[in-house]
């Protein structure tokens, strides 16, 4: 077992790498030049507290014995009573937690308190997100909430990104819209970060998908045979959802986009997270495929729908993952990780049933609590940037400095002598990079 282990450092290592720097770099770019910097401190702030909280109760909350939503959290408080030979299995799981929590700020940039993030992230990783992935990944079976719903998640479509995309949209009902938002554009500043950034997403996927091997009774057998098919299925979703969104892309809006092929390839794997062992590879391509077009066309929803979205994370981790999650009540096999037959190959409507109930638990288990936190630190201490402070850029007034140092005769780039500087003269809302 030498090789797993070894194997296991490395696949943690890239999920780290997925919000510190990927996901930074993904949001980074799509956000304006005036809240890069903000954007990019909300996913590093996040892996901070998400990660120690994490150790101190989150692996006892989730792994830490019985319990229906959660175990004790006090069981293991600090890993007490874990061997340092689990402490790598601890860590892969501290990754996913801390991406979870991170995915969330992309919808709420520009206009959300940094110091309220700050409090948000560790109450919602507490009551949300460690006993949801209890309920998920503390289980043996293959199944929702030990076996009380047959739901299939192999590496976290409820957990992480149904749980995370839910959130985000409860955020942003309750911060409202950005200032000028529809009637002003509020286009990327930086593509290339952002395409940057969703190939660092791609490379770590690897991490989270190949990583959550569940092991049979014979790890020689299956350690090959399950590295195999989700390192197969993650890359061929990944590559058909690039092909699905442009596709769509094309058709509703005459262009094929960098910006379209980088959230498509987050959409394949958003999608193919859940369904990554349980499906063969003709299954991948078409969740990939579907996933795609799908969420291209989701992400066109908040202007119909007038929710404010920033950065398209309830299109994309949402959508994504509601598809990725009933899809394999259709496309599973029973060779795959799970053992269950879908629609597609003969298994009828059970499988398919139970995929859908365990997407509805996720999506009200999120949305009421997370309403709740959300609504807790509103009426208390807020939870969004004054007017003023929005309009000049949540960079200058949250953190003292800018991305970008476009003044002459400062100090340095982003320096808080230059950001002193800045504040003096009212930055302009007008243009792609306001």
């Amino acid at each position: 077992m030498d090789g797993y282990y070894a194997f296991m450092l490395v696949a943690t290592a890239f999920v780290l790498m997925m919000t510190v720097p990927a996901l930074a770099l993904f949001y980074g770019g799509m956000s304006r030049s005036k809240s890069v910097l903000n954007m990019m401190m909300m996913s590093y702030v996040a892996a901070a507290i998400v990660g120690i909280l994490y150790v101190a109760v989150g692996w006892s909350m989730g792994f830490g014995g019985e319990g229906t939503f959660f175990a004790n959290p006090f069981e293991l408080f600090w890993l007490d009573g874990v061997s340092t030979g689990d402490y790598v299995f601890v860590m892969f799981q501290m990754t996913f937690a801390i991406i979870t929590a991170a995915l969330i700020s992309g919808a709420v940039a520009d206009r959300m308190k940094f110091s309220a993030w700050v409090v948000f992230v560790p109450l919602w990783s507490l009551i949300v997100y460690f006993p949801m992935a209890h309920m998920v990944f503390s289980c043996t079976d293959n199944s929702l909430i030990c076996g009380r719903i047959g739901a299939q998640d192999y590496a976290g479509g409820t957990a992480v990104h149904i749980n995370a995309g839910v959130a985000a949209l409860v955020l942003v009902l309750l911060l409202g819209k950005r200032i000028g938002w529809p009637r002003e554009q509020m286009r990327p500043h930086n593509l290339t970060l952002t395409m940057l950034g969703a190939g660092l997403l791609w490379m770590g996927w690897y991490g989270f998908n190949v990583g959550s091997i569940v092991f049979g009774d014979d790890p020689e057998t299956q350690f090959p045979l399950e590295t195999g098919r989700t390192f197969a299925t993650t890359t061929l979703a990944t590559m058909a959802a690039i092909l699905g969104w442009l596709l769509v892309e094309r058709l509703l809006h005459k262009k094929a986009t960098s910006l379209g092929a980088a959230s498509g390839i987050v959409a394949g794997l958003v999608a193919i997270t859940p369904a990554t062992g349980a499906v063969n590879l003709s299954g991948a391509v078409a969740i990939g495929l579907i996933a795609g077009g799908v969420c291209a066309w989701a992400v066109g929803l908040k202007y119909k729908l007038g929710y404010d979205d920033s950065l398209d994370v309830v299109g994309v981790h949402l959508v994504g993952g509601i598809i990725g999650t009933v899809l394999i009540g259709v496309f599973s096999t029973s060779d795959g990780a799970g053992g269950v037959d879908g629609l597609l190959y003969g298994g009828g409507l059970g499988s398919l049933g139970d995929q859908a109930l365990g997407v509805v638990v996720a999506v009200v288990y999120s949305g009421i609590l997370t309403a709740v936190i959300a609504l807790a630190i509103k009426y208390t201490m807020g939870l969004r940037l004054d007017e003023e402070d929005e309009v000049n850029g949540i960079d200058l007034a949250a953190h003292g400095e800018t991305a970008y140092d476009l003044h002459s005769g400062t100090s340095g780039s982003g320096s808080v002598l230059a950001a002193s500087t800045s504040a003096s003269t009212p930055t302009s809302t007008k243009g792609v990079n306001a």
